[in-house]
């Protein structure tokens, strides 16, 4: 399961040949940050569910308007009659501390997006979310201690959560190890974050930790706990290893991240032991318009459709 898009580079494949890729590797899963029309056309037929995403940008008006969540189905759900569509994000990695002006509207254009859906008959099929970031923690160690942020709970957590549990969607979160460690050199081990630790290396109560990956996971179903939403799953929206531009950013070091993740998620978290999580490796291609140069090297493969390593 990959996350896809074509705008941050000038040099990537067209959209057809994007989902032949995927097809030929057997992805089964997608994510795209926007409704692409290019890559929603080329999905049409095809054994490939989406996750598509509205855009920060358009939060506000769809959470005002309901018309505007109406014309949004229309536009990028209902015109595609043929292909698979699995969540609709509601915006990505919004926060109160970060987007102060959007953060407000996230739930009520969830809500939008989701009547929507129901008057054509599809929010048993489509679910409707918002992917966050870990920011949104307040407290994420140990896991067992995992909380949201107090000062956005009321207006910003509790409502999504609330939605989440009455509609029986799921809490979609970013989840980068990567970024911890490099943030954490002196006090996280690499191996704790490659999955290749020979033993625990955290023991919290009953459990124990020999990956960050699940100890962040756990951390958020902690904090789901805390605020009536335990029964909520988590979908790991984005996660993956750079394989050039910072620290411990190697094509080794992502090819062991990625190959045990692959494993490691099927098996669950050690306070869901046996419930595989949904995961969705960040980035199917490089992308080298971003920036800084870190963001250019997230890609399994490159432009070219060549694997940087394999899987």
């Amino acid at each position: 399961m990959y996350k896809v898009d074509l705008w941050g580079g000038d040099n990537l494949p067209p959209a057809p040949e994007v989902i032949a890729l995927c097809k030929q590797h057997n992805i089964k899963r997608i994510r795209i940050y926007n409704p692409n029309p290019y890559i929603l056309e080329a999905l049409q037929g095809q054994p490939i569910s989406v996750i598509v995403g509205v855009v920060n940008n358009d939060i506000p008006g769809i959470a005002n308007n309901p018309s505007l969540a109406t014309s949004w189905v229309q536009n990028n759900i209902l015109k595609y009659q043929n292909v698979n569509f699995r969540y609709i994000a509601v915006g990505n990695e919004i926060s109160p501390s970060l987007d102060p002006t959007i953060a407000p509207f996230v739930a009520p254009a969830m809500r939008n997006i989701h009547n929507a859906l129901s008057a054509s008959g599809l929010a048993e099929k489509i679910k409707v979310s918002t992917v966050l970031s870990m920011v949104v923690l307040g407290q994420s160690y140990p896991p067992s201690a995992g909380a949201f942020a107090t000062e956005s709970q009321d207006t910003f957590i509790n409502p999504i959560i609330r939605f989440l549990v009455e509609t029986n969607a799921p809490f979609l979160i970013d989840v980068y190890p990567y970024l911890v460690y490099v943030d954490q050199t002196n006090e996280v081990r690499l191996d704790y974050t490659l999955f290749t630790s020979p033993s625990t290396v955290v023991r919290d109560g009953e459990y124990e930790y020999q990956n960050l990956f699940d100890a962040m996971v756990d951390s958020v179903h902690s904090a789901l706990e805390k605020v009536g939403g335990a029964n909520v799953e988590v979908v790991v929206t984005e996660t993956g290893w750079p394989t050039d531009g910072g620290i411990a950013a190697t094509i080794n070091n992502a090819k062991t991240y990625n190959s045990h993740l692959v494993g490691s998620v099927k098996r669950g978290t050690p306070r869901r032991r046996g419930k595989p999580i949904e995961t969705y490796i960040f980035d199917l291609i490089d992308e080298n318009q971003k920036s800084p140069e870190l963001e250019k090297h997230w890609g399994v493969f490159l432009p070219n459709k060549k694997p940087k390593y394999h899987l």
